[in-house]
């Protein structure tokens, strides 16, 4: 396959202030980070908040700069890509329909808006793009010349996914889409979306923190961790035999329609730690039942290593297969050797 988008030790580091009087400390919100999205790739990003992921987003589209590292769209990379050509090529979907569509335009200007932003085309073709794609989405011509707020979450929702698609984009990166929607309507825009994956050979990104919903759509899944891919591997294999202890615990915290069962134990606790001051070693080893004293010490390295943050150095990395970052699974102990 052809990758689309090849991240090789991406990090991100912000400068964060306490108070007026106070110095700022750095916060690494992504951490060697390596990623290849293959084209009809559709590539899911799990973690709790604060775990990098819409930070890792914001760089695929170029709103942030990496601190170091590299992020490549078909070859190039993306800091070398003209913004209006970047746009055209990868579209998000955000999470709030509420907020993402100005009030102020009617639903056809909100779809031609991209249109008319890149130059592509005049008004009256613009107009008939965007009437055609509320029509693929399920919005017929009578939503053309109404309001947002004349609309449901979940017709907002699939306005937002018609803008995306009117410039023709290769890759579409949706960031929790479906979680602002009610359970019914999340399950037909999850249908929608894989419809138009198939129709329009789209690649995807989607960014989420329920499980259910990536299992739905995705082909393959990265885990995140305190800005770091802590497991890798096919949507079947990460659902079927999860390694890492986070992907299980994860797993494990999904509610069952079962009646009388209550909420599930975790035994993560409720305390995510602080990504200013993170655990030494393995960042997961203060909330990991199987931690010994390697993981307090040592961070774990996957099958490939990446070079340290700024090391030009091109190192070979398999990132297309499997892998998990935990000495458990890469070592086999997590006593100190």
């Amino acid at each position: 396959m052809t990758a689309l988008v090849e991240a090789r030790g991406v990090s991100r580091d912000f400068m964060v202030g306490r108070g007026p009087f106070a110095g700022k400390r750095l916060l690494r919100a992504v951490v060697d980070l390596d990623v290849t999205v293959e084209k009809g790739d559709a590539l899911g990003i799990v973690g709790e908040s604060g775990a990098g992921k819409s930070t890792f987003g914001k760089m695929l589209l170029g709103l942030l700069p990496p601190t170091c590292g590299t992020i490549r769209f078909a070859g190039t990379d993306v800091s070398a890509i003209d913004r209006r050509s970047l746009a055209q090529k990868i579209q998000p979907v955000f999470q709030d329909p509420y907020s993402s569509l100005n009030p102020r335009r009617t639903i056809a200007a909100i779809v031609a808006a991209p249109l008319a932003v890149l130059g592509l085309g005049r008004p009256a073709p613009r107009r008939a793009k965007a009437l055609a794609m509320l029509d693929r989405v399920g919005l017929p011509a009578r939503y053309a010349d109404v309001y947002p707020g004349e609309l449901s979450g979940g017709q907002r929702q699939r306005v937002a996914i018609a803008r995306a698609l009117a410039v023709e984009p290769q890759i579409v990166l949706l960031d929790e889409p479906t979680s602002a929607l009610d359970v019914s309507v999340q399950s037909q825009i999850l249908n929608l979306l894989s419809d138009l994956k198939r129709e329009f050979g789209l690649t995807y990104i989607f960014i989420s923190h329920n499980l259910a919903v990536i299992e739905h759509i995705a082909t393959r899944v990265a885990v995140m961790y305190l800005g770091r891919i802590v497991e890798f591997a096919p949507r079947d294999t990460l659902f079927g035999a999860p390694r890492h202890p986070y992907t299980k615990a994860l797993l494990a915290s999904v509610l069952t329609p079962e009646p009388g069962l209550g909420v599930p134990d975790t035994g993560l606790g409720l305390t995510f730690p602080n990504p200013l001051d993170p655990p030494p070693g393995c960042g997961f080893h203060p909330r990991c039942p199987h931690a010994g004293p390697r993981c307090c010490v040592e961070a774990p390295r996957v099958n490939y290593a990446p070079p340290p943050c700024g090391d030009g150095a091109a190192t070979a990395r398999q990132q297309r297969g499997e892998f998990t970052a935990c000495h458990l699974h890469n070592g086999g102990t997590a006593s100190v050797a």
